[in-house]
């Protein structure tokens, strides 16, 4: 016999109806911010069809301006027109941190279903896995970078064909740092899902005429992947926040940009405080995706139990 629905009091209403706006407002929040980036990345590729590269979208003047005639934002108003005329730095910075932690995200991604499916599945092959994961996680992020740049000197090997596309050489020896780290944690969680795979389906592919290879790639990995997502999820936060590091052997990402400005400027507080928003809407931007993600490759049924 079906229960009857109990009507939702005024409480809940007010509650869902204050969820709604905070959800909207944040919708609103990501376009005005993604959108922001997308013009200003345009147009400097076009060589400033808009504004002349290296000029704010919106003159600074103007917005403090604008400011200064509301009474509630008048202090702030000089605040606001400093950071709109550093908002080009800030997006060419963003730009780097973005595509680090893109391509490394997607390279480490590569590099660590091997290994965890020889950390499960392999004998010899599952001590090298192990070696690996336990050499890059046990060591700093920022002490395998400054040995692959200062101590290896990697920049000056980077082949003619690539060496244009940023530029700076270092460039690629970050993303080559934080795949080969980022590999050994997404490895580990790989293992953990993939560890959470029944056995006997391993047993009921061989009976199929599977081999061990083939089962592992059409029955194992399609549902280890799918439970390795929210695990994977926190790599990807961790990589945004963790590309700041590259700063440190003078990639000009979002963190390195922001230190300069601060360091022409002596306003930290302000630069800092903005550059973290900013950190906060990439993090946010990331988490929900990868929620998207989940949502669209999760098991038909799967999870039922604990949503009743």
């Amino acid at each position: 016999m079906a229960s009857a629905t109990r009507p939702a009091t005024v409480r809940e209403r007010v509650a869902e109806s204050d969820r709604s706006v905070g959800r909207l407002l944040l919708v609103a929040a990501g376009a005005l911010f993604w959108g922001w980036l997308a013009v200003s990345w345009v147009n400097r590729w076009l060589g400033g069809v808009l504004v002349p590269v290296g000029q704010p979208l919106v003159p600074p003047a103007a917005v403090e301006a604008t400011l200064a005639g509301i009474p509630v934002l008048a202090a702030y108003a000089a605040d606001a027109g400093f950071v709109v005329e550093m908002t080009p730095d800030l997006a060419r910075g963003t730009w780097l941190t973005v595509v680090i932690t893109g391509v490394s995200l997607a390279l480490g991604f590569v590099i660590a279903v091997p290994l965890a499916v020889t950390r499960v599945y392999g004998r010899f092959s599952a001590w090298v896995s192990l070696a690996y994961t336990e050499l890059l996680r046990g060591t700093p992020l920022l002490a395998q970078l400054f040995v692959l740049y200062y101590g290896l000197n990697l920049a000056s090997y980077v082949p003619d064909a690539v060496s244009g596309v940023f530029a700076r050489e270092v460039v690629w020896v970050a993303i080559l740092g934080f795949t080969l780290n980022g590999a050994a944690y997404q490895a580990e969680y790989i293992r953990g899902a993939l560890e959470s795979v029944e056995e006997g389906q391993i047993t009921a592919g061989r009976a199929i005429g599977l081999s061990k290879l083939e089962t592992i790639y059409h029955v194992v990995l399609p549902q280890g992947l799918r439970y390795a997502i929210p695990s994977w999820t926190n790599e990807f936060v961790y990589l945004i926040k963790y590309s700041s590091l590259a700063g440190f052997i003078t990639v000009p990402e979002l963190y390195y940009r922001a230190d300069q400005i601060a360091a022409e400027t002596f306003r930290y507080t302000l630069i800092f405080l903005v550059t973290g928003v900013m950190y906060l809407a990439l993090v946010l931007t990331a988490s929900k995706l990868m929620v998207r993600v989940e949502e669209r490759v999760a098991i038909p049924g799967l999870g039922a139990e604990r949503e009743e």
